[in-house]
């Protein structure tokens, strides 16, 4: 009789393999939890400002507290990118959770530029597209740094065309960056799922830390993904 080739694996080995990928959902559930977390804030953030003439008159009529947003806003990412690996969960949950906020009060001006239905449009649609990657992300067996990195470097030239279209106040252009943003973006957020598994590796209390910035990652590509997908379907501004 010839030896049996499938050799059942040593009960350490499948218990150490059953322990990270107990490990790996349990992160996973954290990041999305904390996603989700984020997008109920941003959007309770901005139906304040929609429903309060004094928000309005606070956010939308004072432009030094717009910029002021933007730059708080860009200071807790980076805070937050820089100083994960240091910083206790707590911190980086409420600096994620304070950012969604700021967020949301910047966002609440598509509420004067598009209809509702075409808001609800692009969100459903934002909805369909990042949930496909992120399926993708996760079950795909191909490493995609390599493309991630190329769509990361695209990123940095759409917001590149976007400073000079300002300029120039070209629709074609604008059409153009709409629909590469929507492409880079699906690209993003399939890489950063991807991530999560590594991300999923780390121990202790930094675990809770990384998960919020998992959070971040991917509650970025969400947000850009709706907003591109907003500029393309533009036509049905007020």
């Amino acid at each position: 009789m010839l030896p049996n080739s499938s050799q059942q694996q040593p009960a350490w080995i499948s218990a150490s393999t059953a322990e990270m990928e107990g490990r790996t959902r349990a992160f996973v559930r954290s990041v999305y939890g904390w996603m989700f977390g984020g997008l109920l804030t941003t959007a309770f953030a901005a139906l304040w400002v929609v429903m309060s003439p004094a928000m309005q008159q606070i956010v939308l009529g004072t432009p030094l507290v717009r910029f002021g947003l933007i730059i708080a806003e860009l200071g807790i990412v980076f805070w937050l990118s820089f100083r994960i690996r240091t910083m206790a969960p707590s911190t980086a949950a409420a600096a994620f959770l304070v950012y969604s906020l700021l967020n949301g009060f910047t966002l609440s001006v598509i509420f004067w530029a598009y209809t509702g239905g075409t808001i609800t449009m692009a969100f459903v649609t934002a909805a369909g597209m990042f949930g496909a990657m992120s399926i993708y992300g996760t079950v795909t067996k191909r490493d995609l740094t390599s493309i991630g990195s190329f769509f990361f470097m695209g990123m940095i030239g759409i917001l590149i065309c976007m400073v000079v279209n300002m300029f120039l106040k070209s629709s074609g252009l604008d059409f153009v960056i709409s629909l590469l943003g929507v492409v880079i973006f699906l690209g993003l957020t399939a890489w950063d799922t991807q991530k999560l598994k590594v991300m999923a590796t780390a121990t202790g209390p930094q675990q809770e830390s990384f998960a919020v910035i998992g959070a971040l990652m991917l509650y970025l590509d969400f947000i850009n993904l709706f907003l591109f997908l907003l500029r393309l379907f533009g036509g049905r501004r007020r």
